[in-house]
């Protein structure tokens, strides 16, 4: 198949260094509420990028779950081959892509597990054949024969936790924060004249970066 000929001119928005807010936090939640305003289906899904000590990149899909005054949060399997990762290489990356705004915002920094009994609050607010699933995912990404092992397992498990019940969190599931270090915001521009602005953080409160700015840098990019 060849998509050399499809394209599309990005004209929905733009994006000027000189008014952007001090802080990338502030920016991200302002695009992340237009987002939800807009209706961009599941606009905290995104993608996982991490890498081990084989040095070979893996991505996948993971939801955002939490925004905090530091980084994000995520919720996964600690003994998933992402987790590995992790637990190799403790850095990770995520992407947003949102088409319907013609946004992207790249964000990355060190990866580290979060607090227990934080991790223990938020599965116990999930759904109640959710909480059960996590326990059929074990080891997640492991080999399994067929579907049909999966759903009896399901099964067993919700006979021995009904609903209404309550199911004790896995030892093996949790959260995980990226302590953000950079954040790139992309949006769309015609003729592929992308607008492109970058935060890093700057060591301290004397940035000579934007102005205002307290920790933080920021540069434009070539699209």
């Amino acid at each position: 198949m060849d998509f050399t000929d499809q394209r599309l001119s990005y004209e929905k928005g733009e994006l000027d260094q000189q008014s952007v807010p001090a802080s990338p936090f502030e920016l991200f939640k302002g695009w992340m509420d237009e987002a939800l305003a807009q209706k961009v289906q599941e606009p905290y899904a995104m993608s996982l990028a991490t890498c081990g000590v084989d040095n070979k990149p893996s991505v996948r899909i993971v939801l955002l779950r939490e925004i905090t005054d530091t980084g994000i949060v995520f919720y996964t399997n600690y003994e998933s081959a992402k987790g590995q990762d992790i637990a190799e290489n403790p850095n990770a990356e995520v992407l947003f892509f949102w088409h319907e705004l013609e946004r992207q915002i790249r964000i990355s920094g060190p990866i580290a597990k979060i607090d227990a009994d934080k991790s223990a609050s938020y599965f116990q607010k999930r759904p109640h054949d959710s909480q059960v699933g996590a326990w059929v995912s074990q080891p997640q990404s492991g080999e399994v024969a067929n579907r049909e092992v999966m759903e009896q397992t399901f099964e067993q498990l919700q006979e021995k936790h009904p609903t209404n019940t309550t199911v004790p969190t896995p030892a093996f599931w949790g959260g995980y924060e990226i302590t953000v270090e950079k954040v790139e915001f992309w949006q769309g521009r015609a003729n592929r004249m992308h607008d492109r602005i970058i935060y890093t953080q700057s060591g301290g409160d004397d940035s000579k970066g934007h102005e205002g700015n307290t920790g933080w840098t920021t540069k434009r990019l070539l699209p």
